[in-house]
């Protein structure tokens, strides 16, 4: 699952190189309309101001008045206006700047901490369960309160008090100067990445309005498998099931490798539903609705025993996607130094360049140990594979029980929001954490109950609560909703260490989203141990290698969509849905055909394209093949010692850049090879 993050407010704070990287020639012209201040103006402004301070300060002050430069616009005033600003703006001395440091580190995490509990709770009629979602909850739930916030930090002149004493550093000079640097240096190049561009907020607000309903779309994507019918009228699920895509479906196909008798037929059945779903040819009136039997293989509604006509979903799906590249797409004049979302995502968000992203996939999908774990698995099967068997999980350790007992288990140990709360201490405490850290730790952990597949929502002051927003049905929570509930505990076991034992909250956090997937996956292949099953296998670390490669080797191939689905969508940035329909089953086809075909058989297969992400978590789906790998390593490095311990001492860096966090956590960059040398280890 992922995290749910301050979208908008991520997108606010991205780094933005203003002086090594050229605008891109889509931008130019809107870059130069909003050019005030000259070059040469700026020049003479920081030599005067160099003259009065000396020249230890130049470096500080050329950048610092370059920042302010690019971002100065007519209505911040005049040119004497902004040469008078940075005169008397510009800070010096050492101890009055690290006073102006403190007062804006205080006063961000004041107005950021507010508007993200105003987000939240705004967003809890859309987001929980309760009564009907009305277009009024959904309005709100699009609504983002803190839209205009950078346009009146500029416009109080906060922000170019900001840009003009703490310098941008760009990746590049992060990484070659970073491991230099102090905690307090760190804290100060965060403040520096703070304001950067000046995105206009109608762009952020319609931003967040088409988050909010791709959000609400997936949220209320349900399947009811109970009424499901094969060829012979047969219901081969229970009654009262009811599964969101894709991570209900898939989760149950996880769970039908334990049923020897009709296992692979119900896997067959919600094969034949996602790719429904991927075409768009699943009937409306099969989704979320009870009142009606389908069967996905002839795509025939029934009531009542009768067949029934039905329409086609038609192509919503891929409209929630265009919406929200339109969306993205609108903030691209005014981030020219990152100039498409995708730029943005891995140099801003992820500070992984895409190409090293790609490389690491492309290289992994073909290394010669995939065919060999394949052929392993389709021995442990005793059939040929299936495009579905990209979610085999016979390496994880189970105890002797059927999935029907283990949900009769967390069903009564969980019966509703409260009682999963109050077990988080007792969670903590199994996996290492002494009973003082974890009564703190849980004590701002929050439990709700979500209408989606559930999620973690981190705070973004201290002392603030995170929220883990979980599936429990009626009758309590049954065992796929407690393995999600703990992947998301995880995250929020991470959201609050890193917000609370941080040293500078300018620090606070993680170096991007793929660091917090790992915490939730070291959580999450615990669930069995956590209720009482002791793994007593031979093979447990062997074990632990093949799953984690079976995990990356599937969800590379689904980020590797996710990335290819956003380049071609800038190469036809007027595409219809029901030309982006085509053109992502095309590439889903395509990256099968290159990566999985030769190994899992058949050929044109659009699996990889049932991630919901895709849907409504714009270019998501990498964090999670990097979480895999960091998690991994980290693993590695918790062997034989505490991992109370160790997350203590890895994740109060905060966030400094990925590569540098892994050194010092671990010893070396993120990379496959840990984990491929464990598979062969493995496969011996």
């Amino acid at each position: 699952m992922k995290t749910n993050k301050i979208k908008v407010l991520i997108l606010l704070c991205l780094p933005l190189s203003l002086f090594a990287i050229q605008p891109n020639s889509i931008n130019a012209e809107t870059t130069k309309k909003n050019i005030y201040i000259e070059k040469s103006l700026a020049n003479n402004v920081a030599q005067s101001i160099v003259s009065e301070v000396g020249e230890t300060s130049r470096f500080r002050v050329d950048r610092g008045v370059a920042q302010v430069a690019a971002l100065w616009r007519k209505e911040d005033g005049t040119s004497e206006e902004f040469k008078a600003f940075c005169k008397t703006g510009f800070v010096a001395d050492e101890t009055k700047l690290d006073t102006l440091f403190g007062k804006l580190q205080r006063n961000l995490e004041i107005i950021s901490g507010y508007y993200h509990k105003i987000d939240l709770q705004l967003k809890e009629p859309v987001q929980l369960t309760g009564a009907e979602i009305t277009p009024l909850d959904e309005l709100f739930g699009g609504y983002d309160i803190s839209s205009h916030m950078d346009e009146d930090l500029f416009a109080n002149k906060i922000a170019f008090v900001t840009a003009l004493n703490f310098p941008y550093y760009s990746l590049d000079e992060k990484t070659k100067q970073g491991k230099l640097w102090t905690r307090k240096q760190w804290a100060y190049a965060r403040m520096g990445d703070r304001f950067t561009t000046r995105i206009p907020s109608e762009i952020l607000q319609h931003l967040s309005q088409v988050l909010a309903t791709a959000d609400a779309y997936i949220s209320g994507y349900n399947i009811c498998m109970g009424n499901l019918q094969n060829a012979g009228n047969e219901k081969l699920f229970p009654k009262d099931m009811k599964l969101i895509s894709h991570w209900g479906l898939r989760d149950e196909l996880k769970s039908d490798y334990s049923d020897k008798k009709r296992g692979k037929e119900k896997q067959e059945m919600i094969y034949s539903v996602m790719k429904r779903i991927i075409d768009q040819s699943i009937p409306a009136d099969a989704i979320n609705n009870d009142k009606v039997n389908w069967n996905p293989v002839t795509n025939i509604l029934y009531q009542d025993g009768k067949q029934v006509p039905s329409k086609p979903e038609d192509n919503k799906r891929y409209e929630m996607l265009l919406g929200n590249f339109k969306a993205n797409k609108e903030m691209d004049p005014y981030t020219p130094q990152l100039p498409t979302a995708l730029v943005r995502n891995f140099e801003g968000n992820m500070e992984i360049p895409q190409q090293d992203i790609e490389t690491l996939f492309k290289g992994f999908l073909v290394s010669p140990e995939v065919k060999r774990v394949a052929t392993l698995i389709q021995k442990k099967l005793g059939r040929k594979l299936r495009p579905y068997d990209i979610w085999y999980n016979g390496f994880k350790a189970k105890p002797d029980i059927s999935e029907a007992e283990l949900n009769m288990i967390t069903s009564k140990k969980y019966p509703n929001p409260k009682a999963v709360e109050a077990d988080l201490p007792e969670i903590l405490k199994k996996l290492g954490w002494s009973a003082d850290r974890a009564a703190k730790i849980t004590s701002l952990v929050k439990v709700d109950p979500a209408r989606g597949s559930g999620h973690a929502t981190g705070a973004t002051m201290r002392n603030d609560y995170s929220h883990l927003r979980t599936r429990i049905a009626p009758n309590g929570m049954d065992y796929k909703g407690y393995n999600i509930a703990v992947h998301e505990f995880g995250h929020n076991t991470e959201q609050t260490i890193t917000m609370n034992d941080v040293d500078y909250w300018m620090l606070s956090g993680v170096p991007n989203t793929a660091f917090t997937e790992a915490v939730a996956f070291l959580f999450q292949k615990r669930d069995l141990e956590l209720l009482g099953f002791k793994n007593t296998n031979a093979h447990a670390d062997n074990n632990l290698a093949l799953d984690d490669f079976w995990s990356c080797y599937e969800i590379m191939g689904v980020a590797l969509l996710d990335i290819a689905t956003w380049e071609w969508m800038y190469a036809h940035p007027n595409a219809t849905a029901p030309e982006l329909k085509e053109a992502v089953i095309s590439k889903s086809k395509e990256i099968w055909n290159t990566y999985y075909a030769g190994v899992m058989g058949g050929k044109d297969e659009p699996i990889l394209a049932i991630y919901s992400h895709m849907i409504d978590s714009p270019l998501y789906l990498s964090n999670y093949p990097i979480g895999y790998l960091i998690s991994f390593q980290v693993e590695g490095q918790m062997k034989g010692k505490s991992m109370a311990d160790e997350m203590q001492r890895m994740y109060t860096q905060g966030r400094i850049i990925p590569q540098l966090w892994m050194n010092n956590s671990v010893g070396g960059n993120i990379s496959t090879e840990p984990l491929l040398q464990a598979v062969r280890k493995a496969l011996e």
